[in-house]
């Protein structure tokens, strides 16, 4: 076995993977326990209030989305090149501007969920009682006016722990307030209730944490800047507006499929498939923090022409994404149906995971588990765009395939079943992350080309 400790060492050594790892594995446990906390509310309310839940809490998600700009992610590449470059005036300008505009953004899009509640509970929830719910839920828009903007002070900085550990407090919020719902035998508001509590933890505290640590990061007095950002006024609105679109793309496409289904079907249907969407969580639950801990590293390494360094993150990361995705996929496939859905028998009593009204979830799930696997294998696909400044390509790519797949759905889920829709999604995915994928690596080719050529 000596001809793997060179290997071995390899990865030992790699600090910069050490490091994602490391800041990947803060954002864990809060996953893991909103996971479970998803199964134990899909027991206690059944599958037609869980799809009720699910339909209430994407809604108003989905209507913040849309207006969002994703400062986080505008926040850690401008602010992250400032900095590597020197120049701290101009990262605070960037902090400020970003706030500023999504505290407008936030307002807004609160007015947007009011106006647009009783639809929604009309024509998705089937039932215009719903309306005061949405109401309610929507006040979380409010308190995440500048959670966006904290979160990417906090990414770029490298305080993941304190992400960690904010997501950690919603996370056991939620769950006392659930375990509350369960021991009272409480139903929908009360669940809901307790998913409000955590979302306004998960706005408002990275805004207090954010507060503490830029004047550490930049200097004191950050928020006097008069450093002016008219020289980059363009680039910066060209990105915020291009991931803007991408974010409301990926909310049609990807993130409202309970919608969809709840739209086209029933909310019986939406309880499935939110099932299946939370079992599939398990599978990208380690992924996922890769995602947010990967892309500042990118910034870096492409700001600071580093390409051994970006090619050697990249290869380490895919491979971990791989072995954990086709391992636990596999798992699912063999063994998913009995170890979901069937009881087990412990201490001489039946236990499942999920109650038997649960269990058209899992072709759903199967068929979902195509496109996950891939995008979670290629988790990097985005971030290697937005890093070279490709958001447009991004944003067209995500475009296009959104756009075929709603046609699609309106072709085709009248007249077949939630199992279409989930092959929607899986194709979407597959087409265009692996289009993206395609570009990204070309642009890292070229541009390593080009320095290359010129001896820089």
């Amino acid at each position: 076995m000596n001809f793997l400790r060179p290997g071995i060492e390899a990865w030992r050594g790699d600090h910069l993977l050490g490091r994602v790892v490391r800041n990947s594995s803060y954002l864990f446990i809060s996953n893991a326990i909103s996971a479970v906390l998803s199964i134990v509310t899909a027991n206690l309310l059944g599958v037609i209030n869980f799809g009720l839940l699910g339909i209430i809490i994407s809604f108003v998600s989905n209507a913040n989305r849309f207006l969002s700009f994703r400062m986080s992610e505008l926040v850690v590449k401008y602010v992250g090149e400032a900095v590597i470059a020197g120049d701290k005036e101009k990262a605070a300008a960037v902090v400020k501007a970003a706030g500023g505009a999504e505290a407008i953004t936030s307002i807004f899009a609160y007015l947007v969920v009011l106006a647009l509640s009783p639809f929604a509970a009309k024509y998705i929830a089937h039932d215009v009682s719903f309306t005061p719910l949405f109401y309610l839920y929507g006040v979380s828009i409010l308190t995440h006016f500048a959670s966006e903007t904290a979160n990417g002070v906090l990414q770029v900085s490298g305080h993941y722990r304190s992400l960690a550990l904010i997501n950690l407090a919603q996370s056991v919020a939620t769950a006392l307030g659930i375990v509350y719902a369960y021991f009272i035998n409480a139903g929908l508001v009360t669940i809901l209730m307790a998913y409000l509590l955590g979302k306004i933890i998960l706005g408002l505290a990275p805004i207090m944490v954010a507060l503490y640590w830029l004047p550490r990061y930049l200097y004191r007095g950050w928020h006097k800047t008069t450093s002016s950002l008219k020289p980059y006024r363009n680039e910066l609105i060209r990105f915020g507006i291009s991931t803007n679109f991408s974010g409301t793309i990926n909310m049609v496409a990807r993130d409202s499929e309970v919608l969809w289904v709840g739209f086209f079907f029933s909310p019986m249907v939406a309880g499935l498939f939110k099932t299946a969407l939370a079992i599939i969580n398990l599978i990208v639950m380690p992924i996922t923090p890769f995602v947010t801990t990967t892309f500042p590293e990118i910034t870096k390494s492409i700001a600071s022409r580093q390409w051994l360094r970006l090619k050697n993150l990249m290869r380490r990361v895919t491979i971990l994404s791989s072995g954990w995705t086709i391992a636990v996929a596999l798992g699912l496939i063999l063994f998913g149906r009995q170890l979901l859905f069937s009881p087990i028998t412990l201490f001489g009593r039946a236990f499942s995971i999920y109650s038997s009204e649960f269990l058209p979830a899992y072709p759903i799930l199967l068929v979902l588990l195509i496109g996950f696997g891939f995008a979670n294998i290629l988790f990097w696909n985005r971030p290697l765009l937005l890093a070279f400044g490709q958001a447009d390509y991004a944003l067209w790519t995500a475009f296009l395939g959104m756009l075929a797949k709603v046609c699609l759905a309106f072709l085709l889920l009248p007249k077949a079943g939630p199992l279409a829709e989930a092959g929607l999604l899986s194709g979407y995915f597959i087409i265009t992350i692996g289009t993206m994928v395609w570009k990204g690596l070309r642009q890292m080719v070229s541009e390593q080309a080009v320095e290359i050529n010129t001896g820089s």
